[in-house]
């Protein structure tokens, strides 16, 4: 027989949104930030010729530029206030969970709860600040040396204009940040996610029209339009699947008696993810591969150029080293990331220390041992899915010039993006329909009793 929370659960459904009046105000909250992001994006940083930028990113399109422009929105492309997006807080968010497991007592502030969260989220804003201003200072002097065919990028370069967009460009990151943070507080969750979501499909419809575009001049046949089209679709339902698929570690706790009443004796399970790395593998992958073209691309130095431009033929998109590397860092980084966000000897102390035991595996260093064997097979299965997800996108952009938002990396954070954001919004809905029912409880209980 279900139980009454498994019943709740098999009758939520979204007809319940017309009352949770605070999920839809959740909502709205979300929908009004994302379209103030969106807006950033068009507002220029001063003294920059956009045309010129127009037409770098043009030719610098398909390395690491078209890259971030993508996950920016086209603010990069464009030389907005928001040009940095978010990208400085997510680097400093990987930087800070590589040195938790690093630094013992970063690892204490992450084991004390709320507070000590705080303060690692304090020196992740700090790292963002700093890597936000690096990073902009480095722009400001890179568009001092950009010319097009139409003249220099920066109408009036020299000091002023370098710190006038650090400021500029660094403001615009904090200001993300926070918008993040907000979103997550008062909205329906996942703010940071969100905002790189809303860039990346903020685009998927100009890249769809030059996809459809090629196929009305002939560049590609409708049968293959169709089977992209398709294929697409297919992929979708597949991340889909792999992304919810977990391996379940049965957990037993045993029963204690306090006084003449039993505790415990409850069965649950440990839930080890497919894919633990997530995004992050094939983000730091493609980052290391196109980051010697984008050098070859605005280097200045006719010495270095003969050699530079032979590492960016090689490593262009298509040839067998750069899907060879691909593979090789896109399995190396799920291997090392997994690592870093899962350490199977703290959870085994964990469950130890509770009292629970995986059955027929001894409590200790026997049940990290079978952690980490189960967890490396599951990560092993993991890599060949992002292989898979992310090869045959970058088989059809080097070789039918499918645009770049089509790629593995950006169908995984749309569908990734996409899920967590309607367990959200479920669990908001759950929650509602949950209150709503105690409420009739308590009112039920409120009349006349029987005599």
């Amino acid at each position: 027989m279900a139980s009454a929370t498994d019943q709740l659960g098999n009758s939520l459904n979204f007809g319940v949104l017309a009352k949770a009046t605070e999920l839809k105000n959740r909502i709205w909250f979300t929908l009004g930030a994302l379209i103030v992001y969106r807006i950033g994006t068009y507002v220029p940083v001063p003294g920059v010729d956009a045309a010129v930028m127009g037409e770098m990113l043009r030719q610098h399109g398909g390395g690491i530029l078209g890259m971030f422009d993508m996950f920016t929105g086209g603010a990069l492309g464009r030389m907005t206030v928001l040009a940095l997006n978010i990208m400085p807080y997510i680097s400093a968010s990987i930087i800070v969970q590589l040195m938790t497991a690093a630094i013992p007592s970063w690892e204490a502030l992450k084991k004390e709860g709320d507070s000590g969260r705080k303060k690692l989220n304090q020196y992740t804003r700090y790292l963002t600040l700093v890597i936000a201003i690096v990073q902009a200072y480095s722009i400001g002097v890179g568009l001092e040396a950009i010319r097009g065919n139409s003249g220099p990028a920066v109408t009036d370069p020299g000091m002023f204009f370098r710190v006038s967009t650090t400021i500029t460009l660094v403001g615009g990151t904090m200001f993300l940040m926070w918008l993040g943070e907000q979103i997550t507080a008062r909205g329906v969750g996942n703010g940071i996610s969100l905002i790189i979501f809303a860039g990346i499909v903020a685009n998927l419809p100009s890249a769809l029209i030059s996809t459809l575009e090629l196929g009305r001049t002939g560049a590609l046949s409708t049968f293959f339009i169709i089977f992209f089209l398709t294929a697409a679709v297919g992929t979708i339902v597949f991340v889909v699947f792999m992304e919810r698929a977990q391996r379940r570690i049965p957990v037993q706790y045993p029963k204690r008696q306090v006084g003449n009443r039993m505790f415990g004796g409850e069965n649950t399970h440990l839930p080890l993810k497919l894919n633990t790395a997530g995004v992050i593998p094939p983000i730091f992958a493609s980052s290391l591969l196109l980051l010697p073209a984008t050098v070859a691309g605005f280097s200045t130095d006719r010495t270095a150029d003969t050699w530079l431009q032979t590492i960016a033929n090689m490593l262009a998109h298509g040839q067998p080293l750069y899907m060879a590397l691909y593979i090789a860092l896109i399995a190396f980084f799920a291997f090392f990331y997994t690592a870093v966000v899962f350490n199977p000897a703290e959870t085994a102390d964990n469950l130890k220390k509770y009292g629970g035991f995986v059955p027929g595996i001894r409590p200790g260093q026997q049940t990290a041992d079978y952690l980490d064997r189960v967890l490396t097979r599951l990560t092993v299965v993991g890599a060949a899915y992002l292989v898979i997800v992310c090869i045959i996108p970058e088989i059809l952009i080097s070789n039918y010039g499918v645009p770049f938002y089509f790629g593995g990396t950006s169908l995984l954070i749309i569908v990734t993006v996409t899920m967590d954001t309607v367990a959200q919004v479920q669990s908001h809905l759950f929650a509602h329909q949950y209150e709503g029912l105690i409420k009739k409880a308590r009112l039920g209980g409120r009349g006349p009793r029987p005599r």
